[in-house]
Order: C-alpha cells, then sequence, then structure tokens
C-alpha cells in the first residue's frame, strides 16, 4: 500500500509518500513556512508525488498530522487530508503531533517513558505520557508548566518537547521538531475508522467580535 502523508500544523507544510512494501520513503517535500499552508499544500503535495512518480489513484492511504498545533493549520491539514481520500477512494487516518514526538524520542533513546509535550503558551503546554513502547499513559491535554514536572514524575517518564524547555525540565533536542517522516511510519500502522477529525484541546486564541454581528431576520 502506497500512503500520502501530509503535515501543516506546525511551521512546515509538508507531504511524503510511504511505501509500505518497503517500508521507505518515495517521495517527499518540505517547505518551512510558518504560515500560508493553504495556498502551498496541494503544490507541495504535487511535488511529493512526482518525486515518488505515483498518481493520485495508487494511493491507498491519506496520513495527516491532526494536531495539538496551530489551530489554522491543522484544519487545513485534516481538510485536504479528507478531500483527497474523497476523491481517490482512500482510507484516512491521522497522527498526532505529541505521538510523533514521543516516536522520535524513543527511536533515539530508547527504553524509558516519555512526557511528549508541546508549547501552547499562555502559560500552558499541550502534553501526554506514553510508555517504553508507545503505548499512551494519560490522554492529551493542556497543562501549565507548573504541573509539568509532577505529571513526569508520576510515571517516571521523561520530559521532552517544547513545552519541558519552557517549564525547565529538557533541552533542545532535534526530535521535537514533528517530521513528515515519523507522520508517513506512524501513519502506516495507525487503524483506520470514520473520517479523520483534528485533535483541538482547547478553544482557539482567535474570537468573534461581539458587537459587530448582523441580525438574523
Amino acid at each position: 500500500m502506497l500512503i500520502l502523508a501530509l503535515d501543516t500544523a506546525q511551521a512546515d507544510c509538508s507531504a511524503a509518500v510511504y511505501d509500505c512494501d518497503s517500508a521507505s520513503l518515495i517521495g517527499r517535500s518540505v517547505e518551512t513556512i510558518g504560515k500560508g499552508h493553504a495556498e502551498r499544500m496541494m503544490a507541495v503535495i504535487d511535488a511529493a508525488l512526482r518525486e515518488a512518480d505515483v498518481k493520485p489513484a495508487a494511493l491507498g492511504r491519506i496520513a495527516v498530522n491532526i494536531g495539538p498545533g496551530s489551530f489554522t493549520g491543522v484544519r487545513i491539514g485534516v481538510a485536504a487530508a479528507r478531500a483527497l481520500a474523497l476523491a481517490v477512494g482512500a482510507e484516512s487516518v491521522g497522527v498526532s503531533s505529541l505521538a510523533s514526538i514521543a516516536f522520535q524520542h524513543r527511536m533515539a533513546r530508547p527504553g524509558a517513558a516519555v512526557m511528549a509535550t508541546l508549547d501552547a503558551r499562555r502559560g500552558e503546554a499541550f502534553a501526554q505520557v506514553f510508555d517504553a513502547e508507545g503505548e499512551p499513559l494519560t490522554p492529551p491535554a493542556a497543562h501549565r508548566y507548573e504541573d509539568l514536572a509532577d505529571l513526569a514524575r508520576a510515571h517516571q517518564a521523561v520530559p521532552v518537547g517544547t513545552g519541558a524547555i519552557v517549564a525547565g525540565l529538557a533541552q533542545p533536542m532535534p526530535e521535537d521538531r514533528v517530521t513528515i517522516d515519523t507522520i508517513a511510519v506512524l501513519g502506516a500502522s495507525a487503524v483506520a475508522g470514520p473520517a479523520v477529525s483534528p485533535l483541538y484541546l482547547r478553544a482557539p486564541d482567535a474570537k468573534p467580535q461581539l458587537g459587530f454581528a448582523v441580525a438574523r431576520a
């Protein structure tokens, strides 16, 4: 089976084609743009498919980073994954940012439980604890910086990721940045279900302005 992996949840706008039979990445395109993912998403996908010499109809699965991450970025990636899956008759699966961070750190330093974190600002970090085999020990949730140490201690987990860095519990490492390669690999083993949905752990920062709504008839 061929998998198209997508990630627009952070600064990167990225896509990759993964061949499950050879367990290898055969096409990859990454643009670190910060904003403007919607404008670049289809061009990035096209570049990855061209490098892999694969037509969209050959895809059997679409895997996408469902967050947590940029509220708008996550929406763009999930919408693209759902639309492509529908168009080519493929299944869609979601891969979380926190599971990806935990996986990358386990590959680099195996044998320990990991508390994966992402800085959520406003005094909070998104965090989830995984055991040494990658199984989740806690649900993904937003935690205050000052509570992260207790969460890690309760599960004897190593704190990693940008949230742990801001909280003074970890040092920056290359594995803190989610790669499209990881989305592809984890997407290959994910269990397909209903249409993929974003993983939102709190309300968006942007709020509609009060007093400017048009009255409904």
